[in-house]
């Protein structure tokens, strides 16, 4: 058994260094990506109103697709199930 698994049946789970490492990269990733828009949006204020929406829309969006693996792998120690 890993030694970071957590057993039920144990009155004592060991914690796991995975978790604050992720958290950590959770706002990582949040920082980063923010950034990445924000020094887009000189040039993205410029579009149409309509089309500056979908982008928002769609950068509101994307920024979570990371997040899977990510979490896979906080929880479980593997990025691909």
């Amino acid at each position: 058994m890993n030694q970071d698994s957590q057993d039920p049946f144990k009155g004592n789970p060991q914690p796991s260094w995975r978790k604050p490492v992720g958290m950590f990269l959770i706002l990582l990733l949040i920082a980063v990506w923010t950034t990445i828009i924000v020094n887009l949006s000189p040039w993205v204020g410029a579009w149409p109103v309509l089309v500056q929406a979908i982008f928002y829309l769609i950068a509101g969006i994307v920024w979570i697709l990371p997040l899977k693996p990510l979490l896979r792998w906080m929880e479980l120690g593997k990025w691909r199930g």
